[in-house]
């Protein structure tokens, strides 16, 4: 696993081949296996593959051309509808109405998406961060109901080219030892330097 981590890429030009349903279910049967807050998985993850609707999704997304280049398209949404309904349904207040709820989904919901991205890792995926950007309109082609928050998408399908590596920051740019050490002017050029 730790090979496929150190090769990731992000694909944004797909072949129109689709997605074997099996395949499809097993990596999000992955997805569902990741951590989360309390084992209540408040989130939900939205699989389109009409490409009518990937159409109306690529405005929300700047129109980048994976979202209707790659055959699937993962949103994955903070969702404390369905927790709160199966509180209620037993009698019980959710109050998962605030600001730390919203912020477990949507751990949830990232964990969920980095193992989903792993397991596709040799198929071709691309995290689009752009989700934030437009969650309202997202959340009204996908027809989210209240409690429904869209926080990030996955393109999934086959490469037509393999990108290369994408530069990261070295661990000294990131890590900090025992405390937060706070950066200095030569800090932020050495790391941006490297």
């Amino acid at each position: 696993m730790i090979e496929t981590i150190f090769r990731h890429r992000s694909v944004r030009s797909y072949k129109s081949d689709p997605v074997d349903e099996r395949l499809l279910e097993r990596i999000l049967k992955a997805g569902v296996r990741a951590s989360n807050t309390g084992n209540m998985q408040v989130y939900s993850i939205v699989v389109t593959t009409d490409p009518a609707i990937r159409q109306e999704l690529s405005p929300c997304h700047f129109g980048q051309p994976m979202v209707t280049g790659a055959p699937v398209v993962l949103t994955f949404c903070v969702d404390v509808r369905r927790f709160s309904l199966w509180c209620r349904q037993r009698g019980a207040e959710p109050g998962y109405d605030n600001f730390v709820w919203f912020l477990s989904g949507a751990i949830d919901a990232m964990l969920a998406a980095q193992n989903i991205c792993l397991a596709a890792e040799s198929e071709g995926v691309c995290f689009l961060g752009t989700t934030i950007y437009n969650a309202d309109r997202i959340a009204e082609v996908l027809r989210l109901p209240e409690g429904v928050l869209p926080v990030t998408t996955v393109t999934l399908g086959w490469p037509e080219e393999m990108p290369p590596l994408t530069d990261r920051l070295p661990l000294e740019g990131v890590v900090h030892r025992e405390r937060y050490e706070d950066y200095t002017p030569e800090t932020i050029d050495r790391i941006w330097a490297e």
